[in-house]
């Protein structure tokens, strides 16, 4: 009894194990046919077609070194103009916005009382005067004593003096321009009471006029007086305003670190007004000839900075050769850009354009530009768009029909 039991069991254990692998056996045959359809249809797809990107050739640029900052406009000379004396107005002879003369009246006190204790003093300074030259002629002839004539003489000076001193006090209700330029905003008007002190008028001579800015210590050994300084405003975004440095200050100061700097910019046309901010170039030392291309063009990355060059595929071969006979002969392995032969890239014609991923030095910037100061020639096509998409040994089509900007001075412009 025991052994039907135990061949019994034998049997079903064998069917289950035959029920096993048929059912991995089906599934392989099942996976086998999956994997030849993909592959099939893998082999039966078309390449990808070429990235359309737009490129640019490196060429030299001659580059004037500069320093920019921001500075704030000065009048040449300037004064808010006032009166030492309280008193009423009687007249205001300048007009807000005037161009106004050295010299020139710009406001009257009334004087009349002034003006009469003058003239009350000029007379008594004349008849001091007739004594004064009386006396004279009497000492000639001994008529007179030398007492007498030197008290006609002190006389005579005293009253001169009172009507200088008077004069003076004339003046002082007077309020005259000290140089010539534009008077600012008039809010006086005639029959108005002022205490003194009290702000008038603001006179600005306003060309030329001065620009006042600050920069680090460690750019004063290329500041130089006369140096080419040129000025931008949003004022008057597309002009530019030439000058030259005038004064450089003599001390640094001790909690920025910064030197004062002076610029003094021809204002003809009188449309730079004190006050205003400006940006600030100031060219340093002689030009210098650059290798450039336009900032799209470099694509930075943690492990440097990279271009795609643009290359006929047998070309680019030769160069991914050579790469990696270098890195074989090298015993520490660097980052390298992406090697294009380790993936699977359709088979091109030789004549086929690709690019090549290059690593490149930078340099300065200016404007839309980067200077390159190592990794290419000049010459050497880079594409300027489009490079998210590309790999080296990738395909591509040229189209130029737009390109980024490029452009060393660039103007902001609205679209």
């Amino acid at each position: 009894m025991q052994t039907r039991v135990e061949k019994r069991n034998w049997s079903t254990t064998k069917r289950m194990v035959v029920m096993a692998l048929l059912v991995l056996l089906l599934i392989g045959i099942i996976a086998g046919i999956k994997v030849m359809m993909v592959m099939k249809m893998i082999a039966g797809m078309k390449p990808p077609p070429p990235a359309v990107v737009s490129t640019a050739k490196t060429t030299y640029r001659e580059w004037q070194p500069e320093l920019r900052t921001v500075g704030t406009l000065r009048a040449v000379r300037g004064a808010d103009l006032a009166l030492d004396i309280a008193g009423l107005v009687t007249q205001v002879n300048v007009q807000s916005g005037e161009e106004v003369k050295e010299g020139q009246v710009l406001l009257q006190l009334r004087d009349s009382e002034d003006v009469a204790q003058l003239h009350q003093l000029e007379a008594a300074a004349a008849l001091a005067d007739v004594s004064f030259g009386r006396a004279q002629k009497e000492l000639v002839v001994q008529a007179i004593s030398k007492a007498d004539y030197d008290q006609a003489a002190a006389d005579l000076k005293a009253k001169q003096a009172a009507v200088q001193q008077q004069q003076v006090n004339v003046a002082k209700k007077q309020l005259r321009a000290p140089f010539s330029g534009r008077a600012g905003i008039v809010t006086i008007n005639p029959g108005a009471y002022l205490n003194s002190g009290t702000m008038i008028v603001t006179v600005q001579q306003i060309d030329p006029v001065f620009v006042d800015f600050h920069l680090p210590q460690k750019n004063l050994a290329e500041l130089k007086v006369g140096e080419r300084v040129e000025l931008t405003l949003d004022a008057f975004p597309n002009k530019a305003f030439e000058g030259a440095l005038s004064a450089i200050s003599p001390k640094v100061d001790d909690d920025t670190r910064n030197v004062p700097v002076e610029a003094r910019v021809p204002n003809p046309d009188r449309v730079l007004t004190p006050g205003m901010f400006v940006a600030v170039n100031i060219d340093v030392g002689a030009k210098q000839r650059y290798l450039t291309l336009p900032q799209t063009a470099v694509v930075y990355n943690p492990y440097g900075e990279t271009v795609f060059v643009v290359m006929k595929k047998s070309e680019a071969d030769k160069v991914r050769a050579t790469e990696v006979a270098e890195r074989a002969d090298q015993k520490a392995q660097q980052p390298t850009a992406k090697d294009a032969s380790k993936s699977k890239v359709p088979a091109l014609p030789a004549d086929t354009l690709v690019v090549q991923q290059t690593f490149v030095t930078t340099g300065a910037t200016r404007g839309d530009q980067v200077a390159i100061v190592k990794g290419l020639d000049e010459g050497a096509e880079v594409v300027t768009s489009g490079q998210i998409k590309l790999k080296s040994g990738a395909p591509i089509r040229v189209d130029n029909s737009v390109q980024p900007a490029n452009s060393p001075n660039p103007t902001p412009q609205e679209q």
